[in-house]
């Protein structure tokens, strides 16, 4: 959360009640709001706190303290949205702060007016109003927070804006490695907590699914507390701690090296042991006379594969532990570990039977390689055809620098996947289906915080995004518990009439730098202008492919 001044306003207030009051009545201020007068408050809420219904919680709030989700605070009698709303610039220079000084908890910055408001519309196709900060449209029946419109290219276009509470929502944390992090389907935990699942393993790396609404929801309050905190760690980058059953501990932060056991993960393989055969075996004609590249997954052996029949190499008689798959391919010569090449030999040795005194002969050269070329041993057969630890030439050494040289660095990518229901869409229109349905048409165009959403496809909106490509703090909580997320829609004038939207919240970006949100009735606007991704497209454009 971006504190802004006062420290003391960080302080939580409890909630008394929920939406049914004691006399039986509901609450009917719309929020968040700016309150004039007070709202029909029960006999138990004390006259200096306002309600905030921006989410199902409607919390009680003191003044001069923050509701429970740290998002909406008391100021002198007002509610007001404590982080500023985010605005991306189309150019890739250095962020800046759009007002310069955020002065004071709450109070937003001097919003442009007269000759400042005229510059900033020199600069309207030029920024995006993102969803971080901009608020809910709980309970629903309102239109979302900033519908803008704008320019591109002489069109006339409209994007709906709105931070997103999401039950149905998790991350899929793509983690780049060959060790074992836990058997498929073993729990993840947090603080002891379930928190998600090992899925399955991809061609380099682990995949884990965390989250859910089931973890949110569908547990304990401490499973469901435990779970949302973790999401919200993770979708702003930052580190988590887990254990798997049965399995390894983690630490893992979007965009950095998965910490396994403690040790930090510098290389993603180069494939697997068959196709690591298959790229180096030319490299290797003529230095060995037998490669076996470990790999918990297919390890290879050079003169048996194919690769090496081609080149035209004898076989070597070498013996494997393991089965077969197909010529020079073997699946399962140890089990899953931390050692060569993801398995739990840590002597190579410890997978070959022999050698086969028909073929081998003594002197031969052998190389074992891992498929990241961490682990590399050189040997040669002594008159018992066993193998014995040698000097590796330096030939063969600078294969092996090959394979690490075409190893990806290791990464724990994080991608955050959410249903957009009921309350998003029909913050846009009254008619939510026709959203859907333009989506899935390529009409609209879908981001969360200005970065690019993949959309599902079957039914409903369900997005993915990487949140490295989405601005810092891009996601918040609320104690229900569920994750809050930004989303932004943008389409053409004519397809957002057409699907029939709120045309009445239609607003100039002019408008709303100069008045700020609506919701807060005139309020100015404190906001945050950072530059744009370099990999993020702008956003006013058309997606380039959906699913």
């Amino acid at each position: 959360m971006l504190l802004l001044g006062n420290p003391t306003m960080t302080e939580h207030t409890k909630v008394d009640f929920g939406a049914d009051r004691v006399d039986g009545e509901t609450a009917s201020t719309p929020g968040p709001t700016v309150l004039e007068k007070a709202a029909p408050r029960s006999e138990r809420m004390a006259a200096n706190k306002i309600e905030c219904n921006a989410c199902p919680v409607l919390c009680q709030i003191s003044e001069g303290r923050t509701g429970a989700c740290d998002r909406y605070a008391n100021a002198n009698g007002r509610l007001i949205r404590v982080d500023p709303v985010v605005f991306m610039s189309q150019s890739l220079a250095k962020a800046t702060a759009e007002p310069a000084a955020l002065i004071e908890f709450g109070a937003a910055a001097a919003a442009p007016a007269g000759p400042a408001a005229e510059s900033s519309a020199q600069h309207e196709e030029t920024l995006f109003v993102t969803g971080v900060g901009a608020s809910s449209t709980y309970p629903d029946y309102k239109p979302a927070p900033f519908i803008v419109s704008s320019k591109l290219d002489d069109v006339d276009m409209v994007t709906v804006v709105t931070e997103g509470i999401f039950s149905y929502c998790s991350f899929k944390v793509k983690i780049d490695t060959d060790r074992f992090l836990g058997p498929e389907q073993s729990n993840v935990r947090c603080q002891g907590e379930i928190v998600g699942h090992v899925s399955t393993a991809e061609y380099g790396s682990q995949m884990l699914s965390l989250g859910g609404v089931h973890h949110l929801t569908g547990g304990s309050k401490k499973e469901g507390r435990v779970t949302c905190d973790m999401m919200l760690a993770l979708g702003n980058k930052q580190s988590v701690e887990l254990s798997i059953d049965g399995g390894a501990s983690l630490v893992i932060r979007a965009g950095a090296a998965p910490i396994v056991d403690g040790v930090e993960e510098k290389r993603m393989r180069v494939g697997c042991g068959s196709a690591t055969i298959g790229i180096f075996a030319k490299q290797w004609f003529g230095q060995v006379d037998e490669v076996v590249v470990v790999d918990d997954h297919i390890t290879g052996v050079l003169t048996e594969h194919q690769a090496g029949r081609c080149l035209g190499m004898a076989r070597s008689g070498l013996k494997i532990r393991g089965r077969k798959s197909t010529p020079g391919r073997y699946f399962q010569v140890a089990n899953p570990g931390t050692g060569w090449g993801g398995t739990d030999i840590q002597d190579p040795l410890a997978i070959i039977e022999g050698f086969d005194p028909a073929v081998a002969r003594p002197g031969m050269r052998l190389l074992m390689v891992s498929t990241t070329g961490e682990h590399a041993q050189w040997y040669e057969l002594d008159q018992d055809l066993t193998p014995r630890i040698a000097a590796m030439p330096a030939a063969v050494r600078h294969t092996v620098e090959r394979i690490g040289e075409n190893c990806e660095p290791s990464l724990a990518t994080v991608l955050f996947i959410g249903g957009a229901g009921g309350s998003l869409r029909a913050g846009a229109t009254e008619n939510p289906v026709l959203l859907t349905r333009a989506i899935k048409q390529r009409l609209v165009n879908v981001t969360c915080g200005g970065a690019p959403a993949y959309v599902w496809p079957g039914g409903g909106i369900t997005v993915m995004v990487d949140v490295t490509r989405m601005p810092d703090r891009s996601f918040g909580t609320v104690p229900t518990p569920a994750i809050v997320a930004p989303i932004e829609f943008t389409m053409t004038y004519d397809t957002y009439r057409d699907l029939g939207g709120h045309l009445d919240a239609v607003r100039s970006l002019v408008s709303v730098l100069a008045n700020g949100p609506e919701h807060l009735e005139g309020a100015p606007l404190a906001r945050r202008t950072l530059a744009r991704h370099p990999d993020n497209p702008w956003p006013l454009g058309m997606p380039p492919m959906l699913g």
